[in-house]
């Protein structure tokens, strides 16, 4: 059984935007904040086949809008996600610059 990315994902301490989530969302939606700098963004994703995602964010609080494709994998409770660094920048082509997210309990 494949494991699904949906759910709110929380970054690590010790990275930088430690405490940013993201909440995919069954749907197809997802909601993301970084409280310390009062940013909130949302948009859709996609997951294109293992490992690939896109994300299509529709708002933001600073206008980063466009479309971020990334890598990730999923590891139990912990995600590995790297995102383009711009919108309409090309897909990461590995998990090396990756963060680290953990699934939140509910």
């Amino acid at each position: 059984m494949t494991q699904s990315i949906t759910g709110k994902w929380v970054q690590i301490e010790g990275q930088a935007y430690a405490g940013l989530w993201f909440d995919f969302r069954d749907d197809g939606t997802f909601v993301a904040e970084y409280a310390p700098l009062g940013v909130v963004s949302s948009g859709t994703y996609t997951i294109d086949g293992d490992g690939l995602i896109t994300i299509q964010q529709k708002k933001h609080t600073f206008g980063l809008l466009g479309e971020f494709p990334g890598v990730y994998a999923m590891d139990g409770n912990e995600l590995k996600m790297a995102l383009s660094s711009a919108a309409g920048q090309p897909r990461p082509k590995d998990l090396s610059e990756a963060r680290i997210y953990h699934k939140a309990q509910d």
